[in-house]
C-alpha cells in the first residue's frame, strides 16, 4: 500500500486507535473488535516486548486491517515492525535517522511534533503526516490551530495524540488541519489484559459514530 493510500485510510477512518498490548494473545481478540466496530486499523506500539509478534499475527491472519507500529524510536524498531509486516509507523517525535531508515524501508512514517520548529524540521524531511504529541496537555486545539496555522498552506496534516477522548473527539475533528486523532482511550491495558472486548468494541462503536457525524459519512450501523 502507498504512503498516499496509507493516509487516505487513516483519514477516513478518523481515529487511529494506539494499542499496548502486553501480550501477543490479546492480537486476534483486539483486531476483531476493532473490525466488528467498523474501524479498519491500529497502531501497535513498540512499548512492549509483544509489539512486534503481535503486528505479525493481526497482519497474517486478519489482514483485511491497516496495521501500524508506534513508539518507533530507533532504527530497530523500524526493521522490526517492517519484517512484522507493519504497513505504517508512527513517533512521539522527530529522530531524522529513524525517518530515514523508514523510508529505506518503504514503510509511511508520522514523526511527532509540538513546536513551530519541528514541524519547519519535519517538512525539510518531506514529512506532512505529523504526530502532534501530547496534544492536550499542550493545549489542545488552541495551540494546534496557533502553531500549524502558518503551515497549512503546505499540505500538513496532524493527527493529535494525548488527552483525546469521546468528550473533545468532535472539535478535534472538526478542524481542518486534523487528518485523524490517536485514541488511547479506546483499549486500555487492563480492559485487554481482562479481555474486555465487548467494551473496546462499544468504545471504538461509539468514536466511529462521531467520525461519521462531524464527517458527514454514513456509519457502519446505518449500513446494518
Amino acid at each position: 500500500m502507498s504512503p498516499d493510500n496509507v493516509f487516505q485510510t487513516i483519514g477516513r477512518s478518523g481515529v487511529v486507535p494506539v494499542i499496548s498490548l502486553d501480550s501477543a494473545e490479546s492480537a486476534l481478540p483486539l483486531a476483531d473488535a476493532l473490525l466488528e466496530a467498523g474501524l479498519p486499523l491500529v497502531e501497535i506500539t513498540f512499548r512492549t516486548a509483544a509489539a512486534a509478534e503481535a503486528i505479525g499475527r493481526i497482519c497474517r491472519h486478519r489482514p483485511e486491517l491497516l496495521v501500524g507500529a508506534g513508539t518507533v524510536l530507533t532504527a530497530a524498531n523500524v526493521q522490526a515492525a517492517a519484517d512484522a509486516g507493519a504497513r505504517f509507523a508512527v513517533a512521539p517525535g522527530l529522530n531524522p535517522a529513524v525517518v530515514a531508515r523508514a523510508r529505506q524501508a518503504g514503510l509511511p512514517f508520522v514523526p511527532g511534533v509540538c513546536t513551530p520548529s519541528e514541524i519547519e524540521h519535519a517538512v525539510t524531511l518531506d514529512c506532512k503526516v505529523l504526530k502532534f504529541f501530547p496534544a492536550q496537555a499542550l493545549g489542545g486545539l488552541a495551540t494546534i490551530r496557533a502553531v500549524a496555522g502558518p503551515y497549512q498552506h503546505l499540505g500538513l496534516r496532524l493527527i493529535p495524540t494525548g488527552g483525546v477522548n469521546l468528550t473533545n473527539l468532535e472539535s478535534y475533528l472538526a478542524a481542518d488541519v486534523v487528518l485523524a486523532v490517536g485514541g488511547t482511550w479506546l483499549a486500555k491495558r487492563d480492559d485487554l489484559a481482562e479481555g474486555r472486548w465487548a467494551l473496546v468494541r462499544d468504545r471504538c462503536r461509539q468514536a466511529v459514530e462521531i467520525v461519521a457525524k462531524v464527517r458527514g459519512l454514513q456509519s457502519p450501523a446505518a449500513k446494518l
